[in-house]
Protein backbone atom coordinates (compact mmCIF):
# COMPACT_ATOMS: atom_id res chain seq x y z
CA UNK A 1 0.00 0.00 0.00
CA UNK A 2 2.80 2.42 0.63
CA UNK A 3 4.18 2.15 -2.86
CA UNK A 4 0.69 2.51 -4.10
CA UNK A 5 0.50 5.94 -2.31
CA UNK A 6 3.99 6.84 -3.26
CA UNK A 7 3.51 6.34 -6.73
CA UNK A 8 0.22 8.51 -6.94
CA UNK A 9 1.87 10.89 -5.22
CA UNK A 10 4.56 11.21 -7.40
CA UNK A 11 2.44 11.14 -10.42
CA UNK A 12 0.15 13.86 -8.94
CA UNK A 13 3.35 16.12 -8.21
CA UNK A 14 4.23 15.91 -12.16
CA UNK A 15 4.63 18.93 -13.38
CA UNK A 16 1.51 20.38 -14.96
CA UNK A 17 1.80 22.64 -17.85
CA UNK A 18 1.53 26.09 -16.65
CA UNK A 19 -0.37 28.85 -17.97
CA UNK A 20 1.75 31.21 -19.76
CA UNK A 21 1.87 34.50 -17.79
CA UNK A 22 1.25 37.93 -20.42
CA UNK A 23 3.54 40.35 -18.55
CA UNK A 24 6.19 42.03 -19.85
CA UNK A 25 9.25 39.65 -19.85
CA UNK A 26 10.93 36.91 -22.15
CA UNK A 27 9.68 35.02 -24.65
CA UNK A 28 7.25 32.41 -23.68
CA UNK A 29 8.49 28.83 -24.55
CA UNK A 30 6.11 25.36 -24.00
CA UNK A 31 8.67 22.64 -24.32
CA UNK A 32 8.55 18.73 -23.45
CA UNK A 33 9.54 18.02 -19.79
CA UNK A 34 12.87 15.99 -21.23
CA UNK A 35 14.02 19.15 -22.43
CA UNK A 36 14.21 20.77 -18.80
CA UNK A 37 18.33 20.78 -17.79
CA UNK A 38 19.27 21.62 -21.55
CA UNK A 39 16.91 24.24 -22.05
CA UNK A 40 17.30 25.94 -19.00
CA UNK A 41 20.94 26.16 -19.30
CA UNK A 42 20.61 27.71 -22.90
CA UNK A 43 17.96 30.01 -21.60
CA UNK A 44 20.18 31.15 -18.99
CA UNK A 45 22.76 31.27 -21.64
CA UNK A 46 21.27 33.45 -24.21
CA UNK A 47 19.77 35.73 -21.56
CA UNK A 48 23.26 36.79 -20.38
CA UNK A 49 24.89 36.78 -23.74
CA UNK A 50 22.04 39.13 -25.33
CA UNK A 51 20.74 41.36 -21.58
CA UNK A 52 17.30 39.95 -22.92
CA UNK A 53 15.00 38.98 -20.18
CA UNK A 54 15.12 35.18 -19.87
CA UNK A 55 12.47 33.29 -21.34
CA UNK A 56 9.78 31.84 -19.52
CA UNK A 57 9.35 27.96 -20.03
CA UNK A 58 6.44 25.81 -19.24
CA UNK A 59 7.30 22.09 -19.06
CA UNK A 60 5.10 19.48 -19.27
CA UNK A 61 4.14 16.53 -21.89
CA UNK A 62 3.55 17.64 -25.53
CA UNK A 63 -0.14 16.64 -25.50
CA UNK A 64 -0.83 18.54 -22.34
CA UNK A 65 1.18 22.00 -23.93
CA UNK A 66 -0.45 20.97 -27.33
CA UNK A 67 -3.99 21.74 -25.61
CA UNK A 68 -3.31 24.32 -24.07
CA UNK A 69 -2.18 25.93 -27.33
CA UNK A 70 -5.56 24.40 -28.86
CA UNK A 71 -7.54 26.37 -26.15
CA UNK A 72 -5.66 29.58 -26.71
CA UNK A 73 -2.95 29.61 -23.98
CA UNK A 74 -0.35 32.32 -25.24
CA UNK A 75 3.17 31.10 -26.10
CA UNK A 76 5.76 32.27 -28.48
CA UNK A 77 7.47 29.00 -29.17
CA UNK A 78 6.07 25.16 -28.67
CA UNK A 79 8.91 21.87 -28.63
CA UNK A 80 7.82 18.90 -28.96
CA UNK A 81 8.65 15.78 -28.25
CA UNK A 82 7.37 13.79 -31.10
CA UNK A 83 5.58 15.45 -34.61
CA UNK A 84 2.70 14.09 -34.02
CA UNK A 85 1.76 16.60 -31.67
CA UNK A 86 3.48 19.29 -34.08
CA UNK A 87 1.09 17.74 -36.44
CA UNK A 88 -1.62 18.11 -34.36
CA UNK A 89 -1.19 21.99 -33.42
CA UNK A 90 -0.16 22.60 -37.15
CA UNK A 91 -3.21 20.91 -38.49
CA UNK A 92 -5.34 23.31 -36.27
CA UNK A 93 -3.08 26.54 -37.57
CA UNK A 94 -1.64 27.27 -34.34
CA UNK A 95 2.21 27.53 -35.22
CA UNK A 96 4.13 29.80 -37.97
CA UNK A 97 4.25 26.37 -40.87
CA UNK A 98 7.21 28.21 -42.73
CA UNK A 99 9.58 28.16 -39.04
CA UNK A 100 9.00 24.13 -37.70
CA UNK A 101 12.47 22.28 -37.94
CA UNK A 102 13.41 18.91 -36.71
CA UNK A 103 15.20 20.26 -33.73
CA UNK A 104 17.07 17.07 -31.86
CA UNK A 105 16.77 13.26 -31.48
CA UNK A 106 16.74 11.18 -28.63
CA UNK A 107 16.91 7.40 -27.28
CA UNK A 108 14.67 5.00 -24.85
CA UNK A 109 16.20 3.14 -22.26
CA UNK A 110 15.76 1.39 -19.96
CA UNK A 111 16.59 2.28 -15.86
CA UNK A 112 16.94 1.06 -12.67
CA UNK A 113 18.03 2.90 -9.18
CA UNK A 114 21.24 3.28 -8.96
CA UNK A 115 21.95 0.59 -6.26
CA UNK A 116 19.87 -2.19 -8.33
CA UNK A 117 21.63 -4.91 -9.97
CA UNK A 118 19.31 -5.60 -12.34
CA UNK A 119 20.73 -6.32 -15.70
CA UNK A 120 18.80 -6.90 -18.67
CA UNK A 121 19.59 -7.60 -22.18
CA UNK A 122 16.74 -5.80 -24.37
CA UNK A 123 15.87 -8.26 -26.87
CA UNK A 124 12.93 -10.04 -28.52
CA UNK A 125 10.83 -11.87 -26.09
CA UNK A 126 12.72 -10.03 -23.05
CA UNK A 127 10.42 -10.96 -19.78
CA UNK A 128 10.81 -7.69 -17.99
CA UNK A 129 7.79 -9.33 -15.70
CA UNK A 130 10.22 -11.21 -14.25
CA UNK A 131 12.36 -9.04 -13.91
CA UNK A 132 10.25 -6.59 -11.94
CA UNK A 133 8.63 -9.14 -9.45
CA UNK A 134 5.84 -7.33 -7.53
CA UNK A 135 7.12 -3.79 -8.75
CA UNK A 136 5.97 -1.99 -11.54
CA UNK A 137 7.22 -0.72 -15.21
CA UNK A 138 7.53 3.49 -14.84
CA UNK A 139 6.19 4.85 -18.20
CA UNK A 140 4.84 7.79 -19.59
CA UNK A 141 1.25 7.78 -21.34
CA UNK A 142 1.16 5.28 -23.54
CA UNK A 143 -1.92 6.81 -25.21
CA UNK A 144 -0.49 10.20 -25.59
CA UNK A 145 2.77 11.28 -24.35
CA UNK A 146 5.64 10.72 -26.33
CA UNK A 147 7.84 8.71 -24.39
CA UNK A 148 5.12 6.46 -23.38
CA UNK A 149 4.11 5.53 -26.75
CA UNK A 150 7.75 5.61 -28.17
CA UNK A 151 7.96 2.68 -25.10
CA UNK A 152 4.80 0.89 -25.77
CA UNK A 153 5.99 0.49 -29.30
CA UNK A 154 9.53 -0.90 -28.34
CA UNK A 155 7.92 -3.31 -26.37
CA UNK A 156 5.04 -4.44 -29.26
CA UNK A 157 7.95 -5.15 -31.08
CA UNK A 158 10.00 -7.07 -29.24
CA UNK A 159 7.05 -9.23 -28.26
CA UNK A 160 7.34 -7.56 -24.39
CA UNK A 161 4.23 -5.73 -24.17
CA UNK A 162 1.74 -8.49 -23.28
CA UNK A 163 3.92 -9.58 -20.32
CA UNK A 164 3.92 -5.99 -18.37
CA UNK A 165 0.77 -4.39 -20.05
CA UNK A 166 -0.58 -5.04 -16.23
CA UNK A 167 2.32 -4.20 -14.52
CA UNK A 168 2.71 -0.57 -15.73
CA UNK A 169 2.69 2.54 -13.75
CA UNK A 170 2.03 5.43 -16.31
CA UNK A 171 2.60 8.88 -15.41
CA UNK A 172 1.57 12.03 -16.74
CA UNK A 173 5.09 12.67 -18.52
CA UNK A 174 8.42 11.28 -18.75
CA UNK A 175 9.86 13.08 -15.38
CA UNK A 176 7.32 11.74 -13.67
CA UNK A 177 8.07 8.21 -14.48
CA UNK A 178 12.09 9.06 -13.75
CA UNK A 179 11.11 10.22 -10.31
CA UNK A 180 9.07 6.54 -9.75
CA UNK A 181 12.57 4.89 -10.39
CA UNK A 182 15.21 7.33 -8.95
CA UNK A 183 12.39 7.55 -5.53
CA UNK A 184 12.94 3.58 -5.51
CA UNK A 185 9.36 3.21 -6.14
CA UNK A 186 8.90 1.40 -9.49
CA UNK A 187 12.26 -0.56 -9.48
CA UNK A 188 12.10 -0.14 -13.62
CA UNK A 189 11.14 2.69 -15.99
CA UNK A 190 11.51 3.60 -19.83
CA UNK A 191 12.89 7.10 -20.33
CA UNK A 192 14.81 9.05 -22.59
CA UNK A 193 18.49 8.76 -21.76
CA UNK A 194 18.50 11.96 -21.70
CA UNK A 195 16.36 12.04 -18.47
CA UNK A 196 18.93 8.98 -17.03
CA UNK A 197 21.99 11.33 -17.43
CA UNK A 198 20.22 14.12 -15.59
CA UNK A 199 19.43 12.18 -12.33
CA UNK A 200 22.65 10.40 -10.81
CA UNK A 201 19.67 8.46 -8.70
CA UNK A 202 19.18 5.59 -11.87
CA UNK A 203 21.26 4.17 -13.84
CA UNK A 204 20.85 2.77 -17.80
CA UNK A 205 20.41 -0.96 -17.32
CA UNK A 206 19.01 -1.85 -21.18
CA UNK A 207 19.05 0.43 -24.60
CA UNK A 208 16.01 -0.47 -26.95
CA UNK A 209 17.16 -0.84 -30.43
CA UNK A 210 16.49 2.09 -32.34
CA UNK A 211 14.78 0.12 -34.95
CA UNK A 212 12.07 -1.21 -32.64
CA UNK A 213 10.55 2.48 -32.24
CA UNK A 214 9.71 5.05 -34.73
CA UNK A 215 12.20 7.54 -34.74
CA UNK A 216 12.54 9.88 -31.64
CA UNK A 217 12.35 13.88 -33.42
CA UNK A 218 11.75 16.74 -31.74
CA UNK A 219 10.35 19.50 -33.87
CA UNK A 220 9.97 23.03 -33.10
CA UNK A 221 8.06 25.69 -34.59
CA UNK A 222 6.54 29.81 -33.52
CA UNK A 223 3.36 30.11 -32.91
CA UNK A 224 1.25 31.60 -35.19
CA UNK A 225 0.13 33.88 -32.60
CA UNK A 226 3.92 34.35 -31.13
CA UNK A 227 3.67 38.28 -29.79
CA UNK A 228 7.20 38.82 -28.26
CA UNK A 229 9.58 40.66 -30.26
CA UNK A 230 12.14 38.26 -29.12
CA UNK A 231 10.39 35.05 -29.98
CA UNK A 232 12.60 34.46 -33.15
CA UNK A 233 15.91 35.42 -31.58
CA UNK A 234 15.76 33.45 -29.10
CA UNK A 235 14.39 30.42 -31.76
CA UNK A 236 17.82 31.18 -34.11
CA UNK A 237 19.69 30.86 -30.74
CA UNK A 238 18.27 27.37 -30.32
CA UNK A 239 19.43 26.06 -33.93
CA UNK A 240 23.09 28.11 -33.40
CA UNK A 241 26.10 26.31 -32.76
CA UNK A 242 25.94 28.04 -29.23
CA UNK A 243 23.16 26.04 -28.17
CA UNK A 244 24.85 22.62 -29.53
CA UNK A 245 27.00 22.23 -26.62
CA UNK A 246 24.20 22.31 -24.13
CA UNK A 247 21.86 19.63 -25.91
CA UNK A 248 24.68 17.70 -26.71
CA UNK A 249 25.79 17.21 -23.43
CA UNK A 250 22.70 16.41 -21.84
CA UNK A 251 22.31 13.54 -24.54
CA UNK A 252 20.16 14.97 -27.41
CA UNK A 253 21.14 14.42 -30.93
CA UNK A 254 21.23 17.54 -33.08
CA UNK A 255 19.28 17.39 -36.22
CA UNK A 256 18.41 21.32 -37.62
CA UNK A 257 21.41 22.08 -40.25
CA UNK A 258 21.89 25.07 -38.82
CA UNK A 259 23.13 24.03 -35.88
CA UNK A 260 26.37 23.51 -37.02
CA UNK A 261 26.82 27.44 -38.28
CA UNK A 262 28.36 30.06 -35.97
Amino acid sequence: MKRRGLIGLAVASAAAPLAARTQAGGPVIFAAASLKNALDEIAAGWSQQTGKPAPRISYAASPALARQLEQGAPADLFISADTDWMDYVSQRNLIKADTRVNLLGNRIVLIAPRDSKVTVEVKPGVDLAKVLGGGRLAIANVDAVPAGKYGKAALEKLAAWDGVKDKVAQAENVRAALLLVSRGEAPLGIVYATDAAADPKVRIVGEFPADSHPPIIYPAALTRDSKSPDARAFFEFLKSSRARPAFEKQGFTVLVKSATST
